[in-house]
């Protein structure tokens, strides 16, 4: 199976339920995305789907539709995502582990609602499990970031 990944296309050589989460890391070796409860719970594993934040623990390789972007696709170490500025500048990451799975979700949300209430970041946030329970930083990186990624 063809697979595009953060731009590249990857010739995949495994079984079609394979999980996503598991071609990404031990396949294509992009170890960003990380692998939390297995049940699409947590958000640790949420990679973007054209754009969409979805769990890839839980999407079989047979059922992607479209380009992935992981963590390691979203921004470079020169020009990071304007999420992954905030995050840095907020002081978002303790542990760090669940990080790459919010930033994703954020990153996404961001894409479709510019200026997202403190509910509507709440509600797409709270479905993303940090046992670090940095909420209101992470609340304030994605205000900052939609600041930073307004026109003009």
């Amino acid at each position: 199976m063809q697979l595009i990944v953060n731009g590249a296309s990857h010739d995949i050589d495994a079984e079609p339920d394979m999980p996503l989460l598991w071609v990404l890391r031990d396949i294509l070796g992009l170890t960003g995305t990380k692998y939390g409860c297995g049940i699409a719970l947590c958000g640790a594993c949420t990679v973007q789907m054209d754009g969409m934040a979805v769990r890839s623990c839980q999407l079989a390789l047979q059922d992607v539709e479209g380009e992935i972007t992981t963590i390691e696709g979203l921004g470079t170490p020169d020009a990071p995502h304007p999420v992954q500025a905030a995050w840095i500048d907020h002081q978002v990451a303790q542990c760090g582990y669940c990080q790459s799975g919010q930033i994703m979700a954020a990153a996404a949300l961001l894409a479709l609602d510019g200026a997202p209430t403190d509910d509507h970041v709440d509600s797409v946030m709270s479905a993303h499990l940090c046992r670090c329970a940095t909420y209101p930083r992470i609340r304030a990186a994605i205000h900052d970031a939609a600041q930073r990624l307004a026109p003009g």
